[in-house]
């Protein structure tokens, strides 16, 4: 009986690691597939932008990423259907981050939720 549970944990064991080794390679598979996405996305960004646009854009990324991100796939969208003439300057970048803001505006409301605990006032109280 040992030697038939100790196979048995051989061969359980060989399958984790054979797993385990096959997720790392789709891990790995993953990391390279998002590694050319990114290298595509910057490419075209240089394209597109000129150098001062390309700075303000990156400054705009530490600060707000998911703002940053939404105007790099706003960017790539036009150049992709060529609805961009040139390079963009700083001050058409600036416009387009007017645009995407507008649209993305949040309204902040603020409401009052008033406790009325023992609060009467048909009493008073002297």
């Amino acid at each position: 009986m040992a030697d038939d549970e100790l196979e048995a944990i051989r061969r359980q064991r060989m399958a984790e690691l054979q797993a385990k080794h096959g997720d790392a390679s789709n891990n790995q598979q993953g990391e390279e597939a998002k590694q050319r996405e990114t290298d595509m996305r910057n490419s075209i960004l240089a394209q597109v932008l000129d150098q001062s646009a390309r700075a303000r854009l990156s400054n705009l990324a530490l600060v707000k990423p998911e703002k940053a991100t939404a105007v790099e796939n706003y960017l790539i969208q036009m150049a992709r259907f060529g609805q961009l003439g040139g390079k963009i300057s700083e001050s058409g970048l600036i416009e387009i981050l007017e645009k995407v803001s507008q649209q993305t505006d949040k309204k902040t409301t603020v409401t009052f939720n008033r406790r009325r605990v023992m609060d009467s006032d048909d009493e008073d109280d002297y």
